[in-house]
């Protein structure tokens, strides 16, 4: 990673405002921007990168577990695959950019659980049936009850709902283009 000129100092901002910085330099085929000086950025964590375009979904690349050294590098590599790689969308293009809007999601750890340990306002669900799994973020519109999460989620990893299947939960502190880092992050420290 090296500074990029164009990255409108949205990486002396917050996790999403660099997410964003990462993914203009990435359409623009410039190298990604160093992630801030912030210590958030230096833990180990995993995060979920989310594009939306006019408000709808446009793209949404996650980690479980860390992949990179450093938060910083997690969210660069999953701002480019949400950007490039997401099978359910084309690759994003320059004349989008514009209306591209992103949201960083850092996670907790996971820990098993049950039905009756979820909220989908609090928590993100992992659902698990053998090399299946799928996952679902908290806190998402629509999504108001444990049967619509679980539900999606399943459907996801394509696990019949009839399967036996096992249950983790998370929580993320989420961050929005214009939020600073904060203190409340699930793994800070860590």
């Amino acid at each position: 990673m090296t500074s990029a000129d164009d990255s409108e100092d949205a990486v002396t901002a917050g996790p999403a405002d660099f997410a964003r910085a990462c993914v203009i330099c990435c359409v623009k085929g410039r190298p990604l921007p160093d992630p801030p000086t912030d210590a958030l950025y230096g833990q180990t964590a995993a995060c979920f990168v989310s594009l939306k375009k006019c408000g709808e979904l446009r793209g949404c690349i996650g980690t479980l577990e860390p992949a990179e050294v450093d938060l910083g590098r997690e969210i660069a590599r999953n701002a480019r695959s949400s950007a490039f790689f997401d099978p359910r969308f084309h690759r994003v293009r320059a004349d989008e950019l514009e209306t591209i809007r992103c949201s960083v999601d850092v996670l907790s750890e996971s820990a098993p659980c049950e039905l009756t340990d979820l909220d989908p306002a609090r928590y993100g669900v992992i659902v698990h049936s053998g090399l299946r799994r799928g996952v679902l973020l908290p806190d998402l519109d629509g999504v108001d009850t444990v049967g619509q999460q679980v539900g999606i989620a399943l459907q996801k990893a394509g696990i019949d709902p009839d399967e036996p299947f096992s249950l983790e939960r998370f929580t993320v502190s989420r961050y929005l283009e214009g939020d600073a880092p904060r203190d409340d992050d699930p793994d800070a420290g860590g």
